[in-house]
């Protein structure tokens, strides 16, 4: 007997993994991964005559560790059973799909599934309403969708999103020069990472293999695996933070609204009347969370511009002189060789004074001294490898702006040139960005 069930759990295994290979979602995923970080590095050579990140390296980085975190919600999903069909899983794929058209940050499942559960709602009111044709298949698959279910699972996907958060959401951050208020140019970031999820799910079916435990969920008595690709994604743009602090309160917000989510449905669940109520929490409780964080930006000081005396750090370049030094962005270099600087041209005039040896003193986020110093050798970048935050003279700046698919497949980069210190009007004054 245990061999006959562990046979039929790997066949079950195997047959799930090849549906995932096969189906398109999975690979369109990666492939919109790929497009906004190469699109990223682009912004980075526009702006900053370099680039900070490799977009290969950063679309591998998301590709396995969603693959670990989708390996993690798989194993845990096997004690959650969610009824799933192929029309089910078309279903919330187009529905995510449409909703990228409008805004990236939709594809997002608390969207989908929530607006789905609203539809389900309202088509279980019209019972009487039985349509034909491909309408009436999609009819049946709202009406078949397991929506109580389904919102756990995004309860759970958020839970993972908010650890992925904390581990990661500060090292794809891109430097940005945003015109601020009053036109005033700053230092930003835009932080972005999107992570294709593969998922394993039970799925209670006629003639499957009997489980040793019962699910949540669970009605049946055989049950088998089915592959659901989904796309997490968090993308921010903060002028008042460090990344790193960004990313640790988003995740801290993101875990909150995960625990009230699955609260309410597994409520849900035992009460449907609740299912309205958690589909509908599913997406504006998300909505108020960007709006709060947007909020929250919006009253904080600028953060990356030159204090009085010195030159704000805004970033770092991997593997440069100042990267060496320990030098971190949102310091202030206060002297280079012994000599104040307060511009890039009195920067780079104090480290042409000893060429082959630079000491300097930095202010850290505290205001308090440290000192530091290295070798100069053939190579080495100009401006020891930091960008600054933007001064009146900058050449680039871009605006803040929603992000759309058509801008991110188009490599709309968002930019405009500036002119005498003025952005010029003949370029677009777009920067995309998502919230979560």
């Amino acid at each position: 007997m245990n061999l006959e069930w562990a046979l039929q759990w790997g066949w079950s295994v195997l047959n799930a993994c090849l549906y995932l290979l096969l189906q398109p979602f999975y690979y369109i995923s990666i492939l919109i991964v790929a497009l906004s970080y190469r699109r990223q590095m682009l912004l980075e050579r526009k702006l900053f005559h370099t680039r900070l990140h490799n977009w290969a390296g950063e679309t591998w980085r998301v590709v396995w560790s969603g693959l670990i975190a989708g390996l993690a919600l798989s194993a845990l999903g096997m004690f959650v059973s969610v009824h799933l069909t192929s029309a089910s899983i078309v279903c919330l794929w187009v529905t995510t799909l449409l909703l990228m058209l409008v805004r990236v940050r939709y594809l997002c499942l608390a969207y989908s599934v929530g607006l789905l559960g609203v539809a389900q709602f309202a088509l279980n009111v019209a019972e009487g309403w039985q349509p034909v044709g491909t309408l009436g298949t999609s009819v049946a698959a709202i009406r078949g969708l397991d929506i109580p279910a389904l919102l756990v699972l995004v309860a759970v996907l958020h839970v993972a999103e908010a650890l992925l958060v904390r581990w990661q959401g500060g090292k794809a951050a891109t430097p940005l020069f945003v015109e601020g208020k009053r036109g005033r140019l700053v230092g930003g970031y835009r932080m972005e990472d999107l992570w294709p999820i593969p998922l394993l799910l039970l799925v209670p079916v006629q003639g499957g293999f009997a489980l040793p435990w019962t699910p949540l969920f669970g009605d049946g008595t055989g049950y088998m695996l089915a592959a659901l690709p989904v796309l997490m994604g968090f993308s921010s743009v903060t002028l008042g933070q460090l990344p790193r602090q960004k990313a640790v309160l988003t995740s801290n917000r993101l875990l909150l609204y995960s625990v009230a989510l699955l609260l309410l449905s597994l409520l849900a669940a035992w009460w449907s009347p609740l299912t309205l109520v958690a589909a509908l929490f599913s997406f504006l409780a998300h909505e108020v969370l960007i709006w709060y964080g947007n909020m929250e930006e919006s009253r904080l000081s600028p953060m990356f511009v030159h204090p009085e005396q010195g030159l704000r750090v805004l970033a770092v370049l991997p593997d440069s002189p100042a990267t060496a030094m320990g030098i971190l962005p949102g310091e202030a270099i206060y002297r280079v060789n012994s000599v104040v600087v307060n511009s890039r041209n009195e920067l780079h005039q104090a480290l042409r004074i000893n060429s082959a040896f630079c000491k300097l003193e930095v202010r850290n986020l505290q205001g308090e001294s440290k000192f530091v110093q290295r070798g100069m050798y053939d190579g080495d970048h100009h401006q020891l490898g930091v960008v600054l935050a933007p001064d009146a003279d900058a050449n680039w700046a871009v605006s803040i702006r929603p992000a759309s698919i058509y801008r991110i497949v188009a490599m709309h980069l968002g930019a405009r040139r500036r002119k005498g210190g003025q952005a010029s009007k003949t370029e677009s004054p777009s920067l995309d960005t998502i919230e979560k």
